[in-house]
């Protein structure tokens, strides 16, 4: 299977963005960057910060899903950046080799506080909230998504 074959849903995590006083910028950004990298970008959602909030839409976005779900927003140390909490708390495993990979493509990278993991055969990423750095950790990681969601499918694949 290709990238082609891959879906993605994006969710913003930003009280800004939710109460409609700021323009999303990183969830379009990180969808433009899935749809030229082939996937079909199938939802995109905005929340607001918070744990509950974050779980509870997780959770909702991997029902049923098989695919990639990207959250932009809430990794970093503001009082209300509880994005990594939130998705802790519904993942089934985690998958620090690629939250450790995103966190080194860049110097500010060391405080994002982003995870990423599984929910049933949903492969989850926490990005940041800025367009910038939102690209740069997915561009840190997208040449083995595809593989990675493949395997989660339980397709039998050659390792890239």
């Amino acid at each position: 299977m290709s990238a082609t074959s891959h879906v993605a849903k994006v969710l913003t995590v930003s009280d800004s963005v939710a109460a409609g006083t700021a323009t999303d910028r990183g969830g379009p950004a990180v969808s433009a960057m899935l749809t030229d990298a082939g996937y079909a970008v199938v939802e995109q959602r905005v929340v607001a910060d918070g744990r509950h909030e974050v779980g509870e839409a997780v959770v909702e976005m991997c029902e049923g899903f098989a695919g990639l779900v990207v959250t932009t927003g809430g990794t970093g140390f503001g009082p209300r950046d509880l994005t990594p909490e939130g998705t802790l708390v519904v993942l089934d495993r985690q998958a620090p080799g690629l939250a450790e990979a995103m966190r080194s493509v860049n110097p500010l990278g060391r405080l994002s506080r982003g995870v990423a993991g599984t929910r049933g055969q949903a492969l989850v990423l926490n990005l940041p909230g800025s367009p910038t750095g939102a690209q740069e950790c997915l561009g840190a990681v997208i040449d083995v998504l595809g593989h990675a969601l493949d395997l989660l499918a339980g397709h039998q694949t050659r390792h890239p």
